[in-house]
């Protein structure tokens, strides 16, 4: 029979144990070791692992046992002190507060918007490295005292659970979530009925949303819910599960989360007090229709479009993810358009004007569809990549938004992700001392210098160990669920061994990541795992997603691979990767092993979560290990770009050259040992991984870096953008656009005594005198630069850099200006330059935001490059 009601019972605490109930509620517990180990204690059987909801675990504590904690003073004892620990953390002041009391000026709050967040995994509302990087950030953020808030949706299925198949074919299992039951608190107003976010939807239909809020630390988190009785039943489904649904669907949930989160977060600061944010923070393009609320919100304070585009634009920032245009949410324009204007969002704004924003009208792009991305950098005057390689992959990318500008000077900057170290380092490596903590900006805790090579060898031994065991439980499970009997399972008590060499590969399964690569050649990749003195093993896990069957069909193949029986116990696939695996994945590994389509990899956390353990990557220079790699650090995996267009040549170089390393460096390090059985070389690349590599990947580093490069100058553009200056702005671009044609560069010349037949001496100076017409602008509207560097066969300047003209005199009659300065020649062979005109404006952020540039013509300069000597 069926409930006709359902409802969630809460335990009751005795007085004595009711701060219980608030260390539960905060999520902290999730990276707070001495938070996990109360609750563990206070667990009535003691076996569940540290990492265990502690709302689910206080449901299930008998009265009884709560009764015996209530008189066990040493229990008391400790729950004062976490108790304590947490007021402290909470109400002291942090790196943050420091800055603040030292004179930066800095935001009062900032927003931070994302599709996905990996808090904890008794939180499931994350698929992969989106949502981890985003938990991160917000935990990061926590600790380090900065004023956030999380926005997000609360999907009722989660992201699915995966299982296998009989022949290996990954299945999907969507469980249905209920709020109640998770550690979050419903939004209420101060009359105790719950928060409600609305949307206009064509026909007349509403959208609306409760608002739950998870407390990450010091950070809320917002989470918004269509699953409520206003909302008829195809509204109620659009929070039903992360990345589903078709396009209708998923242009609802990417509404919800951007126009439905900032009226959550108007909500949320109206009931709590909570300063308003002055920088709103884009992470990825799901949410970039935030923008449009924001300029709603402005108009009703009587802004027009244009001016509160302007004030939108200052504060607000975009971070982008994907290295590739197929990675991007893009909708038909009809259907975005359908969704605005008097019958839907923003009544009164012409759906031409939001479309603007994103149609990608630009060379190459496809004008009919409406970009995500496009908006999201539209819509924001800073934008960053998430490696130093992603960024420069972005500029190219995006490149079409700024015609005329070299990729290089692309405004999108980037900002390296890092990792939340007290959420991935195992707690048997900070007991060591050799963990980086980074809770408060200070770096890395503890000094390795002083630990002996058999404690840092011993404590690899035992988390090899202790993977091991997770290991064979996890595919004793797997193999259960594919039909086996326990009759059949006895050879899994000898899957993998403590002291042989363990390569991890965990992540999600698009095709660039190249699930399969170590499958390349069969026989090669047998004799690396059976080798008679220097054997390997590897673990494997990973997701494809539900609509991908190459994807799956990729896991098919590895998983008929590693069910042989002569390498079964060398090789595993394990099924349904999430956080609870990689806690216990990334400190058992020796080896991290990454090997995508370079640089379809914007970043590539899962091997920083790995180094901060003591685990050595093995790595195609990608992402962050482009940046960061050192031969201290672990090993670089050559590529084939660029000599072989053939996939299946590339491929096979690239396997090859894979094997090679295991074969001939990465095994034979492990297995060399001293006279006391150590691996010298090994430990102190180990050694050095924690100690110099730890402190550069953590996610408080790259909070900061947001904070000092990007939130704070964002709030600064914000605050100087009151009403009349966003009017003069506004105003301001339009005349320069339509000017803009008419802007030219007349005529250049050059002239130096030491410049011969088109070569000049080392030191010598070029005195440049160049004719602009302005088209009615003022010399105070733009910037006259010359840009010089070295030139290759075809003319192109590249190392370029820029330096100013100055007005050398008033107009002529035909509007021309005469503009001079010195150019000089410190560099050696050969050697150009070329003239541009920029729009010029204090409140730009950078002279290619307009995406307007003049140069001269063939026709216009009476010299070019030249052969220094």
């Amino acid at each position: 029979m069926k409930a006709i009601r359902r409802f969630t019972v809460r335990p009751v605490l005795p007085e004595p144990l009711r701060p219980l109930s608030d260390l539960a509620r905060n999520l902290r517990w999730s990276w707070h070791t001495e938070t996990q180990e109360l609750f563990r204690a206070a667990d009535p059987e003691g076996r569940r692992p540290s990492d265990t909801d502690p709302v689910r675990l206080l449901g299930t504590v008998p009265a009884a046992r709560l009764a015996e904690l209530a008189g066990d003073q040493h229990f008391m004892r400790r729950l004062a002190e976490v108790s304590e620990d947490l007021r402290e953390y909470l109400g002291g002041p942090r790196w943050y507060q420091n800055q603040l009391a030292q004179g930066a000026e800095l935001p009062a709050a900032i927003a931070y918007f994302s599709p996905e967040f990996g808090v904890t995994a008794a939180l499931p509302q994350y698929s992969g490295g989106l949502g981890i990087l985003a938990g991160d950030h917000l935990k990061a953020a926590s600790d380090l005292g900065v004023p956030l808030i999380g926005v997000g949706l609360l999907y009722r299925h989660g992201y699915f659970r995966q299982s296998l198949s009989r022949d290996g074919w990954q299945q999907e299992h969507y469980p249905v979530l209920d709020p109640n039951e998770l550690p979050l608190t419903l939004l209420r107003e101060a009359d105790g009925t719950p928060s409600r976010v609305v949307l206009a939807l064509p026909g007349g239909r509403s959208l609306y949303a409760s608002i739950w809020q998870a407390q990450v630390g010091r950070v809320p988190l917002l989470l918004l819910d269509s699953d409520v009785e206003e909302n008829a039943p195809g509204e109620r489904d659009v929070t039903d599960r992360l990345y589903g649904g078709g396009s209708d669907h998923r242009l609802l949930q990417e509404m919800l989360l951007g126009i439905g989160g900032v009226r959550a977060v108007r909500t949320y600061c109206r009931l709590t007090g909570h300063a308003d944010p002055e920088v709103f923070h884009t992470n990825e393009g799901h949410a970039g229709f935030l923008g449009l609320e924001r300029i709603r919100e402005l108009s009703e304070k009587g802004l027009d479009f244009d001016a509160a585009l302007e004030v939108v634009r200052a504060g607000a920032v975009f971070t982008t993810h994907t290295p590739v245009p197929a990675g991007i949410d893009r909708f038909d324009r009809q259907l975005v358009a359908r969704h605005f204007g008097d019958d839907g969002e923003l009544p009164g704004v012409g759906a031409e004007k939001i479309l603007r924003l994103g149609m990608e009208t630009y060379d190459g792009g496809e004008p009919g569809l409406f970009n995500m991305a496009v908006m999201g950098l539209r819509l924001a005057q800073r934008a960053n990549g998430v490696s130093t390689l992603h960024g420069a992959v972005s500029r190219e990318m995006f490149s079409g938004l700024w015609p005329g500008f070299d990729p290089s000077e692309v405004p999108i900057t980037s900002v390296t992700n890092g990792v939340h170290a007290p959420t991935w380092v195992a707690h048997e490596v900070l007991r060591l001392g050799a963990g980086a903590r980074d809770t408060t900006g200070d770096g890395p805790a503890g000094h390795l210098d002083a630990v002996p090579d058999r404690e840092i060898w011993d404590l690899r031994r035992g988390l090899r160990e202790q993977l091991v065991t997770e290991v064979r439980r996890r595919l004793h499970a797997s193999w259960r669920g594919r039909g086996a009997g326990t009759a059949e399972l006895g050879w899994i008590d000898g899957v993998l061994d403590p002291d042989v060499l363990t390569i991890g590969f965990a992540r999600r399964v698009p095709s660039y990541k190249r699930l399969t690569l170590m499958l390349h050649d069969r026989d090669r990749l047998r004799e690396l795992l059976l080798h008679p003195t220097h054997p390997i093993q590897i673990v494997v896990a990973g997701k494809a997603h539900p609509a991908d069957d190459g994807g799956k069909r990729l896991i098919q193949e590895l998983v008929r691979f590693a069910d042989d029986p002569r390498v079964r116990h060398r090789i595993v696939f394990l099924p349904d990767y999430g956080m609870g695996m990689a806690r216990k994945l990334y400190p058992g590994c020796d080896v991290w092993l990454n090997n995508p389509l370079r640089p379809l990899e914007a970043c590539g956390t899962s091997g920083m979560k790995a180094a901060l353990n003591g685990c050595l990557n093995l790595s195609v220079r990608d992402g962050w290990w482009d940046e960061w790699f050192g031969p201290d650090f672990g090993w670089a995996i050559p590529t084939a770009d660029g000599s072989a267009t053939d996939e299946e040549r590339r491929d096979e170089l690239e396997a090859n050259a894979l094997y090679a390393l295991i074969e001939d460096r990465v095994a034979p390090r492990f297995y060399d040992r001293n006279a006391e059985d150590l691996p010298e070389r090994w430990i102190e690349m180990v050694r050095s991984t924690l100690a110099d590599l730890g402190p550069k990947v953590l996610a408080g580093r790259m909070v900061r870096e947001y904070v000092e490069r990007l939130y704070a100058p964002a709030a600064r553009s914000r605050r100087a953008l009151e009403p009349a200056a966003a009017r003069d702005l506004a105003a301001w671009k339009t005349r320069v656009r339509a000017a803009w044609p008419q802007v030219t560069v007349d005529h250049v010349e050059a002239t130096a005594d030491t410049v011969v037949g088109g070569s000049a001496e080392l030191g010598s100076t070029l005195a440049l005198r160049v004719r602009i017409a302005l088209g009615g602008l003022d010399p105070e509207d733009v910037e006259v630069q010359v840009v010089a560097g070295r030139v290759d066969s075809g003319d192109a300047i590249a190392e370029a850099r820029t330096f100013p003209l100055k007005p050398a005199g008033g107009h002529d009659l035909e509007d021309r200006w005469l503009y001079e300065g010195p150019l000089a020649l410190d560099r050696t062979g050969p050697y150009g330059y070329t003239v541009r005109v920029l729009p010029a404006h204090p409140l730009l952020a950078s002279g290619a935001e307009l995406g307007l540039v003049a140069v001269p013509n063939a026709s216009t300069a009476d010299g070019g490059g030249m052969l220094l000597r």
